[in-house]
């Protein structure tokens, strides 16, 4: 599989859009992209250098040539690339986002907003091999009778490193996949090993795009904004999973496996 097509995709799809990105925040924990009728969101990389080459020049300048960040080799880059793919993408008039399934705390055993998406799913993990790639706060305490493993590009304790994923992915039954895996690269490969698993691409910067069940994906976990003036303030306040305390709630959406991608 050519490990650029689903960047190819992304940006096929983002490319016909005439907005202007409106705002650009790169917050402690995400970055959010505002332009034309949508917000996008991505993580923002744990370790920021104390200059950036472009601050002070990115409202203005046209979504797509700011999606085409997503393809670039610098983290930071990268993060405001995934924000302006989704603020053109995560619109309300997207299909798949607006029938997409709210995953309210009601609904979803009690937990956490962050875990909602963990909470919806786990009747269906008891007895299998779960790999969840990335942290999420307050993960093991909902999973602590699973049968899982959790990897990390900055392992802490009881987390695995990247190379696990070589190991581990093939024989998973489910694999939770953060949607930060666009922003540094690892997604191809990670959806390539994932295949023979129930896969859900997962986090606020997933976007609402069907045709990513071609790379392998089962379920689209991503974010309805419900207040986006307090999401901005959340996200520039340096907001982690406060984010899902009124700024944004989980959605799901089951996709149609289609055939492998070239």
């Amino acid at each position: 599989m050519n490990p650029w097509a689903v960047y190819d995709l992304l940006l096929d799809r983002v490319a016909g859009t005439d907005h202007v990105a409106e705002d650009v925040v790169m917050g402690l924990v995400w970055t959010l992209c505002r332009g034309g009728r949508g917000t996008g969101l991505a993580m923002t990389p744990a370790a920021a250098p104390r200059t950036l080459p472009w601050p002070g020049t990115l409202v203005g300048r046209p979504l797509p040539q700011l999606a085409a960040w997503l393809r670039d080799w610098d983290p930071h880059a990268a993060c405001v690339g995934l924000a302006a793919v989704n603020a053109i993408l995560n619109t309300q008039d997207n299909p798949l986002l607006a029938r997409a399934r709210p995953l309210d705390k009601p609904l979803d055993r009690g937990a956490p907003g962050n875990l909602a998406v963990f909470a919806h799913f786990l009747p269906q993990l008891a007895g299998r091999r779960v790999v969840v790639i990335g942290r999420y706060p307050g993960l093991d305490a909902l999973a602590r009778e699973l049968d899982l493993a959790v990897l990390e590009r900055q392992p802490g304790p009881g987390d695995l490193p990247d190379p696990a994923c070589e190991y581990l992915l093939r024989e998973a039954d489910w694999v939770f996949l953060t949607a930060s895996s666009l922003a540094n690269k690892t997604f191809p490969r990670l959806a390539e090993l994932a295949r023979g698993a129930s896969t859900v691409l997962m986090g606020p910067g997933t976007p609402w795009l069907a045709e990513l069940a071609e790379f392998g994906i089962d379920y689209l976990a991503g974010v309805h904004i419900t207040d986006p003036e307090r999401l901005h303030r959340t996200v520039a306040e340096g907001g982690g999973t406060r984010l899902f305390e009124g700024g944004v709630r989980y959605a799901l959406a089951p996709l149609a496996k289609t055939s492998s991608p070239t």
